[in-house]
This record gives structure tokens, sequence and C-alpha cells, in this order.
């Protein structure tokens, strides 16, 4: 009867499964050419927010002028963060003024007011269950 109850509960788990996986849509609007690369970084803490190699997913998109869209597929529930932007010269990374002063277009979820390095809590937002659709615009 134990184990009965056991495969019931397993199978049931399973079937429950999909169901905790969500979608996180997002439209990079302003992209100002088609050169290079629209790069997506989504976090899911503070620690490690801004490093590219901390982050929970990447996504390099062809870039086209105007609106580029992106997919996290299958992510739990919980608090993210994203950051954009548009490696136009395709190096790879986002490249600075004098070591902090972006010199490409970028921009974070939820768009917020900074002075100095964005933080994780300015940029994070809940994702539900059924998924979210975000929109930040770059500045260049």
């Amino acid at each position: 009867m134990s184990r009965r109850l056991a495969l019931l509960a397993a199978l049931t788990a399973l079937a429950v499964w999909p169901a905790l996986a969500a979608d996180l849509d997002v439209a990079v609007y302003e992209v100002r050419g088609a050169d290079g690369r629209v790069k997506l970084m989504l976090f899911e803490r503070e620690e490690g927010f801004r490093k590219e190699d901390k982050a929970r997913q990447v996504q390099a998109l062809r870039a086209t002028k105007g609106t580029v869209v992106g997919v996290f597929r299958d992510l739990p529930p919980g608090r993210y963060a994203v950051i954009a932007y548009h490696d136009e010269n395709g190096d790879g990374k986002l490249d600075l003024r004098f070591g902090m002063f972006p010199k490409e277009g970028y921009g974070l979820s939820n768009s917020p007011k900074l002075s100095g390095p964005p933080k994780f809590k300015d940029a994070a937002f809940e994702l539900p269950v059924e998924g979210r659709h975000i929109a930040i615009h770059l500045d260049y």
C-alpha cells in the first residue's frame, strides 16, 4: 500500500511540475542600429549583479534597429532583474568610459533612476507563475 501511495505522489508531483515554470518576455526598445548584438542578462540575486558570468542566463540576440525581443523560458517564479545592452562593436562586453560610464546603449528592468552603479533591488521585479512581459529602453 505505501508503494502505491509513493508512486501516486511521485506521479502527481510530475504532473504539477510544468505549471511551476514561467516565461519572461523581454522587449528592448530604442536599439539604434543593426550592428553587433543585444545582450540580455538575467539575475536572481544581488550577489554578482552586473557581472555577466554571475547571471542565471545570458542571451545574445541579433541587433535590429528599433526593438529586439528575447524570451527566458521555464523559470521558477521568483524575484529577478534584467540588464540589457547593445554590444555594437561585437566585442562581447559593455564598453565603458573611465571604467564606469557605458559607451554603448544599456538599460535595466524597472528603468531605475541611477546615481552610481545599478543595484539589484532597484531593477528587481516579481515573476509570477503565469509569466510576465517587461520592457527595457536603451540609453546611449
